[in-house]
């Protein structure tokens, strides 16, 4: 897994080091199970501190995407989130809404953003009914 940091974006590092490794997982780009490199070799290899890998891997298990085993190190989890389904869906309203504004200021009309939306979704590779089933009993209800 090659992941790589913009110092000069207005993203925070971790924030950047996070959205990569769950955009890999998500592409099934790595199988769960997938051993993340140790906090020591991530920063050595980035060119940043620890402590900011660290929080990075907080956010990552926090999220479920990936497990801490002690003294073994971090491993991908194959699944996403283990929040509550209706906390997922605000969060997932709330992250539309932002790319939607973001991309109307930057002159992008409904149907730019709709194409992008559907060639993103297509990069990535869905695994398994557990998520669609979520999905088909929320609409069936």
């Amino acid at each position: 897994m090659i992941l790589r940091i913009d110092p000069q974006s207005a993203e925070p590092i971790f924030e950047q080091i996070a959205f990569q490794v769950k955009a890999t997982v998500a592409r099934g780009q790595v199988e769960a199970g997938y051993k993340l490199p140790s906090v020591r070799e991530l920063a050595r290899e980035l060119s940043i501190n620890p402590n900011t890998v660290v929080r990075a891997y907080d956010v990552l298990e926090k999220d479920g995407v990936i497990v801490r085993r002690k003294g073994a190190g971090c491993f991908t989890t194959g699944r996403g989130s283990e929040l509550a389904a209706p906390r997922k869906r605000e969060q997932l309203r709330e992250l539309l809404q932002r790319a939607a504004t973001e991309a109307f200021h930057l002159g992008f009309t409904p149907d730019d953003i709709r194409t992008a939306l559907d060639r993103a979704l297509e990069r990535l590779q869905f695994r398994g009914d557990e998520t669609r089933g979520e999905e088909k009993q929320e609409n069936n209800s």
